[in-house]
């Protein structure tokens, strides 16, 4: 070793930079384990950066000519000066031994960032939907997950319960990218790639979780799930690691001379005192036929799904329900028109309204009951009444399984609701259990419940392999069931689904969990050869309309919280299983979509990047509410959760107004002078937190890449 640090010392002497890249790359072997899981750390990882505006400094590359499918020149330049006249650059190229420079349009040039620069992150609004009132955002970030990882450590570091993540399963068949490179499975260094990937980003994501209770949720294949449990061990020493076989595909997936494959593996990382609380759970959770467990009462909808399900098949079963217009019972069941009478033509007692089995297409459907089996089953309570929408009414009930468990007293009745239906004892008093670490359960199907229900939100998009919406609704419920306002990370989050699990958590207790879905907006690989050969890049508007953000995350998240697709219709089905009701009913929540940017230090500095800082401030405030997007003239303002100080001689009327209002958190303060920053936190309330802009930005993203 000593032999290696002279050497390394006269490499300095000679040559400074040579020799610092040096004494890097041995402090990274010499710190590897003797044992354990090693691979190949010191591997560079850099990512293109096609919306980045080129600035002087920056280290780029030369993009090859539009229309060209072949890969272009893949050294780095720097740029040494801009002409924005000509939009021209000129250029210098990194690394070698003897200089080479050369001027090359901007629009060729696309910025490149290595994963050991600093950078200062900030975010744009791309839209946002909202329907939840007061309730705080889900975000969904467009970028790279590793730069929106650092960009959490100065909004959410410490303070996330939950991350549920589906990384690339490095399969080879070009399902994740490598410096720019899809990795194929002919890659020697494959593995140590993947695992170098993981590792970086599993480093910021354990920065980020709440130390004391949280927990990390990874879900995986055979492909790399023995190296994953490893590297899990190694990253996490002091955690509680479980790993779950979840049946994903029970058909299987047949393999020539080899066991069908239906399963997939599910990591829970148990940090600090993080226990999985038990759970009323369904009868197929059960792997003893004579365990008694179950869950809370199941309410099934009452109109007809599936086969069998239009009018003609069991006229019979269309009939109408006559319901007050008060909503709140029901007046009478009538009797079924014949075939061939429109039901328009059926009148409905006074002050009543008539309500038919309407499918979700808009088609006559059926009722799964008879007239008078409705009425009898409605007299003891096994109906429940939604509300009017504008087709009709959702109305649910109780199938016969269930009525039977509430006659029995398996199901113990403690009353009604305001239009007759019973209410049993809350689920939260029935026996709960955590299950075993084998889930074959029927909602986890990932092509019905995952790739179909897809379809139903977005029609006409595809996505590959999306997850089960119910299974990553099981895997979290274990760990946010008693804390209503937990926040769940997903930094692989593709098609969305986390985000739309935790919707429907929060609808079943309700909740105010947030999620925050990272994803880049790269296009699929087989979608690239045909828009290259359109002349199109990375970074131009007709391309980034396919990346995986803006064609499939967005749309689906804002469909699933509208109840409508992206052409403005009526989502088509129900959601199953835990809680049944129509999808076009949608969610009480709000969303907001950002795009990572990436700031100059200088302009962070003098105050000319506040527009891109000001979502990394709501964010840390807990993203409710307004936010403050300009710098105030008055210099201070106060928004819901926050208050922002630029001008410190306007501290005593920001400090009063601070002290008056309710649900602040935190009060952000633009001064170089600490001592006067002192002062002025000294008079806020206690509860609301004392932030210095731009100093404790600054320092996050310095101490966040190691300087």
């Amino acid at each position: 070793m000593s032999r290696l640090t002279d050497l390394i010392a006269k490499a300095k002497s000679k040559d400074a930079q040579l020799g610092a890249d040096l004494e890097r790359e041995f402090g990274i072997l010499s710190s590897r384990l003797p044992f354990g899981l090693n691979f190949e750390r010191h591997s560079p990882e850099a990512v293109e950066l096609p919306l980045r505006p080129i600035r002087k400094g920056d280290k780029v590359r030369v993009l090859p000519p539009r229309r060209t499918v072949k890969k272009g020149d893949q050294r780095l330049w720097q740029v040494k000066a801009i002409y924005k006249a000509l939009k021209t650059a000129d250029l210098e190229l990194l690394g070698a031994e003897k200089a080479e420079t050369q001027t090359v349009a901007l629009d060729d040039l696309v910025v490149v960032a290595e994963f050991r620069d600093t950078i200062y992150p900030g975010l744009i609004s791309t839209g946002k939907v909202e329907r939840g009132g007061d309730k705080p955002h889900h975000s969904v970030i467009n970028g790279e997950n590793y730069h929106v990882l650092k960009a959490l450590t100065y909004t959410h570091r410490g303070r996330i319960d939950a991350i549920y993540i589906d990384p690339p399963y490095n399969t080879g068949a070009k399902d994740w990218k490598y410096n720019n490179d899809y990795v194929e499975g002919d890659d020697l260094y494959r593995h140590s790639k993947w695992l170098a990937m993981m590792e970086r980003r599993l480093l910021l994501a354990k920065q980020l979780l709440n130390p004391t209770d949280s927990v990390l949720i990874v879900s995986i294949d055979e492909k790399e799930y023995l190296r994953l449990g490893l590297l899990l061990e190694q990253l996490f020493p002091n955690a509680r690691i479980q790993m779950v076989s979840l049946v994903i595909n029970p058909a299987g997936v047949t393999r020539p001379g080899a066991f069908a494959r239906t399963d997939e593996f599910v990591f829970f990382v148990f940090i600090g005192k993080a226990l999985a609380k038990p759970v009323p759970l369904g009868d197929d959770w059960r792997i003893n036929p004579d365990d008694k467990r179950t869950t809370k009462i199941l309410w099934s909808m009452l109109v007809r799904t599936g086969t069998n399900a239009r009018r003609v098949d069991r006229p019979n079963l269309f009939y109408p329900i006559f319901v007050n217009k008060d909503g709140g019972s029901i007046h009478s069941v009538g009797e079924p028109p014949p075939i061939g009478i429109e039901r328009h033509t059926v009148v409905a007692p006074d002050a009543t309204v008539a309500i038919w089995p309407i499918r979700s297409d808009g088609s006559e459907g059926n009722w799964q009951a008879s007239p008078a089996s409705l009425w009898k089953v409605y007299q003891e309570g096994f109906v429940r009444l939604g509300k009017f929408t504008d087709k009709g009414m959702s109305i649910s009930y109780l199938k016969s399984g269930e009525q039977q468990k509430v006659r029995s007293g398996f199901y113990k009745k403690v009353g009604n609701r305001p239009d007759g239906s019973v209410v049993v004892e809350n689920p939260e008093t029935q026996k709960k259990v955590i299950p075993t670490t084998a889930w074959r359960i029927g909602a986890h199907d990932a092509s019905r419940h995952g790739s179909n229900l897809l379809k139903t939100l977005i029609p006409e998009k595809k996505f590959p392999f999306p997850k089960s919406l119910y299974a990553v609704e099981d895997c979290l419920r274990f760990f946010v069931c008693e804390k209503p306002e937990a926040i769940i990370l997903d930094f692989f989050s593709g098609s969305g689904t986390t985000a739309h699990a935790v919707m429907r958590l929060n609808r079943q207790d309700g909740g105010r969990r947030q999620c925050i879905s990272v994803t880049n907006n790269e296009v699929a690989a087989s979608e690239q050869k045909a828009l290259l050969e359109q002349g199109l890049r990375p970074g131009d508007l007709k391309w980034e309309q396919f990346g995986i953000c803006d064609y499939i995350t967005k749309p689906r998240v804002a469909a699933a919280i509208t109840g409508k697709t992206p052409s403005g219709e009526a989502i088509k089905g129900d959601y199953k299983f835990t809680d049944e009701f129509p999808m076009a009913d949608g969610f009480e929540e709000n969303a907001e979509f950002f795009t990572l940017t990436y700031e100059a230090k200088s302009a962070v500095n003098h105050n000319l990047a506040y527009s891109r800082i000001a979502p990394l401030l709501w964010l840390r405030a807990g993203a409710c509410g307004h936010r403050i997007e300009k710098l105030p003239v008055d210099g201070w303002a106060l928004a819901d959760t926050y208050g922002l100080l630029t001008q410190v001689d306007k501290a005593a009327p920001f400090t009063k107004a601070v002290n008056k209002a309710k649900n602040l958190r935190i009060a952000y303060i633009v001064t170089d002078d600490d001592r006067r920053f002192q002062a002025i936190a000294k008079k806020l309330p206690k509860g609301v937190e004392p932030v210095r802009l731009y100093e404790s930005y600054l320092t996050n993203f310095s101490f966040a890449n190691g300087e």
